[in-house]
């Protein structure tokens, strides 16, 4: 508890509960969270198990409407399964994904980003012009390429696999932000005098970045890795829905937006309306925490 009251006291524990698009943020994002997570305890079905499925129960309507069914409370799918517990497992993936893909380009940037800004040289200029490389491409172009080729080099591989090249794809531009924004800083830091002073007493290079510099950046990655969960989770829906994604065996959120979109104009509207309205859900509750949260760590705005 005195923790929390600490942290409470602070300035960014008091910017949180004075902020109501802050909380009211945190709540969405927590409640998604919390049905991802614990999909297989809370889901009234679960949507991948065969032997559960009967076609006869396929694009049922949603419970309220004259057709639906009390069993299914958002209706059904082509496939006769729950969309709400399908959103919810759907969720688990999209969540997994966009994390893994976010820590990795994190880990990657913040690291390349270190040895730009303090080492400087060479090793700053191969890696600078590395980053305008990938910055000259759009993004989700690079994504696409290398998802469908790992696919193509792997058309057999089980779900691990297929999920590790989908993290990639999506990483290979991500940490190109981090890395930039990790070298600005840097070489602010590196010219102070606490800097100095660890070089003075002989302190490795490595050790100064790992237990000075490094602690005194992460403030911006911070921001950053907030905002880019959103877009990596969008990212992978988009190339789910293109069919590049998550293998049809652990369906995301934009491969069941693309099975509903087949039927979208023929009257079964709910099928792609609800994975595509949590997924609006979880992108807009993140990137509003990630607006709130560049605010409070702005000392010009407290």
């Amino acid at each position: 508890m005195s923790t929390f009251k600490r942290w409470s006291n602070s300035d960014v524990g008091h910017s949180f509960t004075h902020s109501p698009t802050a909380l009211v943020a945190a709540v969405i994002a927590l409640i998604c969270v919390i049905g991802a997570v614990f999909a297989p305890w809370i889901a009234p079905h679960n949507p991948f198990d065969l032997a559960t499925l009967e076609l006869s129960n396929a694009r049922l309507p949603p419970a309220w409407s004259e057709e639906g069914s009390r069993n299914f409370l958002l209706g059904t799918d082509d496939q006769g399964r729950d969309i709400l517990s399908a959103i919810m497992y759907g969720a688990r993936i999209s969540l997994a994904v966009g994390l893994a893909s976010v820590v990795l380009s994190v880990v990657v940037g913040v690291a390349f980003g270190l040895l730009a800004g303090f080492i400087g040289g060479w090793i700053d200029a191969v890696l600078m012009r590395l980053c305008d490389v990938m910055l000259s491409f759009p993004a989700i172009l690079v994504a696409l390429l290398i998802a469908g080729v790992g696919r193509a080099l792997f058309p057999n591989a089980q779900d691990t696999v297929a999920f590790g090249v989908l993290i990639i794809s999506i990483s290979l531009t991500g940490w190109v932000q981090y890395a930039r924004t990790v070298r600005g800083s840097t070489l602010v830091e590196r010219n102070k005098e606490y800097v100095q002073a660890a070089r003075v007493t002989g302190v490795a290079p490595l050790r100064i970045m790992r237990s000075h510099v490094l602690p005194n950046v992460m403030g911006p990655v911070m921001v950053l890795a907030t905002i880019q969960v959103a877009t990596a989770i969008i990212t992978e829906a988009t190339l789910s829905f293109l069919g590049v994604g998550a293998p049809p065996t652990s369906p995301s959120l934009g491969t069941l937006i693309r099975v509903g979109n087949d039927y979208l104009f023929s009257g079964e509207w709910w099928i792609t309306i609800f994975p595509g309205l949590m997924l609006v859900l979880i992108a807009l509750s993140v990137n509003l925490l990630g607006d709130w949260l560049r605010d409070a760590l702005n000392p010009r705005l407290r």
